[in-house]
């Protein structure tokens, strides 16, 4: 594994990143403010609070707008990209050079379970376009599938060169060191009520832990909650921020 970059280093086994995932620059900025050193962003709460649907490659311009607006500020920024938004390894390279150039410093990029070989493709545009941006492969093999041929796409996918590898989905322990004994690069796991907590992710030798849209769905849930309390003539019971705090992450 490389440590060239800054967030390459955050990628540990025995230490791993958690990365918390935003939809918005009040929600990124209000996690880099409490001490992550580097921010995500989900494609289903940019998609959602843009009123489109997730994984239909409908966001790409809200995508490269938030990244813009975000910049190289004072934490890393890793851009939830879909699939690329797109077919074509070119377009996605383009796309992925827009990241760059906004501040961006990592992209995910994610296969559907369409052909390895394309996303394989896909990766290597991005990284002869944009070889400083960390390219996290995401195989779909256990989020839409029942988990055959991970390796075989996990394997074309760091031939083709991937910085990192994401397996959403996978939970059982004996996978996640099944998948880990045939990298040569990071492994990428979500955290799902149903899987390993953070620390038995840690001794597993995972590089990395998202949150994906979990905060996004959470916030939603504490705003619909605290509604229906005040209807019914309670109060907040969540953590509320001031409007002082909020209008401070415009900033």
């Amino acid at each position: 594994m490389s440590d060239s970059t800054p967030f390459a280093a955050l990628h540990r086994a025995g230490d791993p990143l958690l990365l918390p995932n935003a939809w918005d620059c009040a929600s990124a900025r209000v996690l880099a403010a409490h001490g992550f050193a580097a921010v995500g962003t989900t494609s289903l709460g940019v998609a959602a609070a843009a009123g489109l649907p997730d994984g239909a490659s409908a966001t790409r311009e809200e995508t490269l707008r938030l990244a813009v607006a975000l910049g190289p500020g004072p934490f890393l920024l890793s851009v939830d990209a879909e699939g690329g938004f797109g077919d074509d390894p070119e377009e996605v390279a383009r796309l992925a050079v827009e990241l760059a150039a906004a501040g961006a410093v990592g992209v995910n990029l994610e296969d559907g379970l369409g052909p390895a070989a394309l996303h394989a493709e896909k990766i290597a545009a991005v990284k002869a376009a944009a070889p400083g941006l960390f390219v996290n492969a995401r195989t779909d093999t256990y989020w839409l599938g029942d988990g055959s041929g991970t390796a075989e796409r996990l394997d074309a996918y760091q031939r083709a060169g991937a910085d990192g590898v994401f397996v959403p989905g996978i939970s059982d322990p004996a996978d996640i060191s099944g998948v880990l004994r045939g990298l040569d690069v990071p492994l990428n796991v979500l955290l799902t009520p149903a899987g390993p907590a953070v620390p038995r992710l840690t001794d597993l030798g995972v590089h990395r832990i998202s949150l994906g849209s979990l905060l996004y769905r959470r916030a939603l849930g504490a705003a619909l909650e605290t509604a229906l309390a005040v209807l019914g003539g309670g109060e907040a019971a969540e953590r509320v921020l001031s409007y002082e705090e909020v209008q401070a992450l415009s900033g």
